[in-house]
């Protein structure tokens, strides 16, 4: 652990790894307060696209938190040549993935409206600074302490703009859009259709593209056939369908912006089962 973390922060108990480090507890030597420690260790990045990202995810955490209720703050930088340390806020769980699995069916309409405007107002922060998370799944959507959407881990951002597309194929299998499988460039849309799975799953309890393998997933994510199976979807409204088609629309043109789905009438109306003709 750096010393100037030491002096600042009481280190405490180990509460998650990842694939180039752990996170930790800590404690305010100041106040007392308590927070989370993100330490990634840079002799684990290997390859130099991970070492570009994880060396700007701080500086793009930054840039995303502020003024944005919905996305972790970050109140401190440590850092030498083989540890990068993130201070951040705890948020110890459960996440946005515990809370769609561990209840008996499907989350109910007006609930799913209002956690998707709190997924989207975060999404849409970012986008208007141009960044892209490029991440977005349940497992990354956490909850604070009075139960607000927290969007984390911005270890596969990238920043665009009307300059520069992104590229690189990043993402987690069943939530990644095609264009980005596909080895195009492509643009900040990915996070719609990312936010578009978790609608699906949300409100249908599945997931729109699923296989037993990583390779199966992508090829069913790259023909992109979004259905609605009866037996689960009956009683979902048809504005709540017609968003979700929108969201997870192959042609990226065609897709919401992350405004629009903020605008749509079933997020606008609170998910009251807003029918559309």
């Amino acid at each position: 652990m750096s010393e100037a973390l030491k002096r600042d922060y009481e280190i405490g108990a180990e509460i998650g790894r990842g694939r180039f480090g752990a996170v930790f507890l800590c404690y305010s030597a100041q106040s007392g307060e308590t927070f989370a420690v993100k330490t990634i260790d840079r002799t684990r990045l290997t390859d130099p696209t991970d070492r570009q990202l994880v060396e700007q995810e701080a500086k793009i955490t930054l840039l995303a938190a502020v003024g944005n209720p919905h996305v972790v703050q970050i109140y401190g930088v440590y850092e030498d040549d083989s540890v990068i340390h993130l201070v951040l806020d705890l948020l110890p769980g459960p996440d946005l993935f515990d809370r769609i699995t561990g209840r008996e069916g499907p989350i109910p309409e007006p609930e799913a409206a209002a956690l998707m405007a709190q997924l989207m107002e975060a999404i849409n922060a970012c986008h208007r600074r141009g960044i892209a998370h490029r991440d977005v799944k349940p497992d990354n959507v956490m909850f604070d302490s009075r139960g607000r959407i927290r969007l984390v881990d911005f270890g596969s951002a990238e920043c665009f703009g009307e300059e520069r597309a992104m590229s690189g194929v990043v993402g987690t299998p069943h939530y990644v859009a095609p264009e980005v499988l596909a080895g195009r460039e492509y643009s900040e849309k990915v996070d719609v259709w990312s936010a578009g799975v978790i609608l699906y799953l949300m409100l249908g309890g599945i997931l729109p593209f699923y296989g037993e393998t990583a390779v199966e997933i992508f090829e069913a994510v790259l023909r992109g056939n979004l259905r609605f199976p009866s037996r689960i979807f009956s009683s979902v409204s048809l504005a709540a369908k017609d968003l979700i088609r929108r969201m997870i629309c192959r042609d990226p043109s065609r897709r919401f912006s992350a405004d629009q789905v903020l605008r749509h009438r079933w997020i606008v109306g609170g998910g009251e089962g807003a029918n559309l003709a």
